[in-house]
């Protein structure tokens, strides 16, 4: 089934904006349509005035009106596909961009999930066989089918047998055309997964090159490469099969009209039912519609896809995070109260034994530094997650400002709370553009004045162009300390009133280190601040420790009362040194 209104449904709101655009095109193709059928009657009555004698004098006025009717019509048809791209590119675009954004607010589950390729192949590969279809659907499929229908009304006008003829061929081969489309279209939708399919793990490789090689591991990665490959090749060849028997459907229409119209032609020539220059009308008006209805089998083509992009498209639209969203409470400034109570996790929100965290609780007041110490796998990074809501947990509450974040607006949530992570995400643009995430509302002043209070003058004064210096994506090209100070600036211009560091101090360069360990001891200044971590260094910071085991809390309490309690598993650690501990 043709998802034209499908189509339609998804599109209607981007094409609103564009309506009088579109209103204009529609003006346009009316008139570019009655010219192209008012050549041919302008050529016959060439003809028929010449058979008959008539004097050059009068037949040069029709040679210059055909003229003057072929040369309007090729102007209004480079206008009417300017502004049907126009209108359709800007309507995908927007819809580019509304998908851009509802992913980003989805929950982490779903990226975890979902490659980055193929995302892009949702996003921009899905969208593109969209627009494809829309920049050309209201001229070759619209505007041909109108003239289709004015070919087959001036062909009933010379003879009915021959329009009869010519109408029942057509329609024919159009009720081919829709039932092989409807055959085809799940071929494309295949074609569409694969791609997806295919791009994700590029994207995948790519990011993983290093990791690749040095595990010896290119063989294996060739290996999956060429098994993908294997199941597109068919799914391509089945797509352009399709393509091939809706060619030859056309092409079959295309041989019999052509046929229908000689035999006519001669005959009712013959008995002096048409002139000749009737004959030659008729042939014009049948290799006329040849073109529209190969176009339109095109398009049919192209819809293919855009029947397979939808259903994906709308999927994606579709897909809901599992973050409630709508919620309106407001955070004050200052320093946070952090507050995990009874709280009970598991990534993939099913019952079962793999239960990341268990009924765990502990407060943080306001100011307050916790250490968050355990092995790895405890559910430290995962407390984390949950403090900046990229999850929500299945049980209990976690509370920012006594407000359960569930009721806290995620944009608000996230100007009041930050995390600083081991692997700081740069975006290839200036350091200015990095540290404001391109919000241009926030001055030179400003940022250096942030720059001066967390002392790392310094740091900037060692970049070549200062705010100017252009960055590399991923690591930017700088060392893992330096990027760290980059992501501390960037907190520092959001003020918030909670602070997650989860192991941000573990990758430290001796070029960077004093830098960053005064960068922190700033940062952590009047805020609330969760130290995620191995290193004695940082857990000295800590006003309070959380000790986490198999997802539970084993211990907490003041840093300096559990170091003196020589009982205390903290004090133990300590003793045993903490890094070989809590590996």
């Amino acid at each position: 089934m043709i998802p034209v209104r499908a189509y339609f449904r998804l599109f209607s709101g981007y094409l609103r904006p564009h309506r009088p655009k579109a209103m204009l095109l529609g003006v346009i193709l009316s008139v570019s349509i009655a010219l192209q059928l008012v050549n041919p009657q302008l050529i016959k009555r060439f003809i028929d005035q010449a058979m008959a004698g008539s004097a050059a004098s009068s037949l040069t006025p029709i040679a210059i009106m055909f003229m003057v009717v072929a040369v309007s019509h090729q102007l209004l048809a480079v206008w009417s596909t300017y502004l049907a791209e126009q209108v359709g590119w800007s309507a995908t675009n927007q819809l580019r961009a509304d998908l851009t954004d509802h992913v980003l607010y989805l929950d982490m589950g779903f990226h975890k999930s979902t490659s980055p390729g193929e995302l892009i192949e949702r996003i921009d590969g899905d969208v593109t066989a969209l627009s494809n279809f829309f920049s050309s659907m209201i001229i070759k499929v619209l505007g041909n089918a109108a003239l289709i229908a004015g070919v087959l009304i001036m062909l009933w006008r010379e003879s009915w047998m021959v329009g009869l003829t010519i109408t029942v061929l057509t329609a024919g081969t159009f009720a081919g055309l829709f039932r092989l489309h409807g055959v085809t279209v799940p071929w494309q939708k295949a074609i569409r997964a694969t791609s997806a399919e295919m791009y994700g793990f590029i994207g995948e490789q790519i990011d993983g090159t290093e990791d690749i090689k040095a595990s010896g591991a290119i063989q294996f990665m060739l290996s999956r490469f060429d098994s993908i490959q294997r199941k597109w090749l068919p799914q391509v060849i089945r797509g352009w099969t399709g393509w091939a028997m809706m060619w030859s459907a056309s092409m079959a229409l295309y041989f019999a009209s052509l046929a229908a119209a000689f035999v006519f032609g001669y005959w009712l020539f013959g008995i002096g039912a048409l002139t000749l220059g009737s004959v030659f009308l008729v042939f014009r008006y049948v290799e006329m519609a040849h073109h529209p209805i190969e176009q339109i089998r095109e398009q049919l083509i192209d819809l293919q896809k855009a029947g397979a992009s939808i259903e994906r498209v709308e999927r994606l639209l579709a897909r809901e995070s599992a973050l409630i969203q709508g919620g309106d409470q407001l955070l004050p400034d200052g320093p946070l109260h952090l507050r995990f109570e009874n709280v009970t996790f598991r990534y993939d929100d099913e019952a079962g034994d793999n239960v990341v965290l268990e009924a765990v609780s502990f407060d943080i007041q306001p100011g307050r530094v916790v250490g968050l110490l355990g092995r790895t796998g405890s559910g430290k990074s995962t407390i984390a997650r949950l403090v900046t809501r990229m999850y929500e947990p299945q049980e209990g509450a976690v509370q920012i400002g006594g407000v359960e974040t569930r009721k806290i607006e995620i944009t608000e949530l996230r100007r009041r709370v930050a995390m600083v992570t081991q692997d700081v995400q740069l975006f290839r643009a200036t350091v200015r553009d990095n540290l404001t995430f391109f919000d241009e509302s926030i001055s030179d002043d400003s940022l250096l004045g942030v720059i001066h209070q967390l002392e790392l003058d310094e740091w900037l004064a060692s970049l070549p162009a200062g705010l100017d210096s252009m960055l590399a994506s991923g690591s930017g090209g700088l060392s893992a300390g330096q990027a760290q100070l980059l992501a501390f600036t960037r907190v520092f211009l959001r003020n918030p009133g909670v602070v997650v560091l989860d192991e941000a101090s573990s990758r430290l360069d001796p070029a960077t280190e004093v830098l960053l360990e005064r960068a922190v001891g700033n940062l952590l200044e009047n805020r609330t601040a969760i130290l995620i971590a191995h290193r004695l260094e940082t857990v000295a910071r800590a006003d309070d420790i959380v000790i986490l085991e198999n997802g539970r809390v084993v211990e907490q309490g003041e840093r300096e009362l559990l170091q003196a309690d020589p009982k205390s598993l903290f004090s133990r650690l300590l003793a045993t040194g903490m890094e070989e501990a809590l590996v």
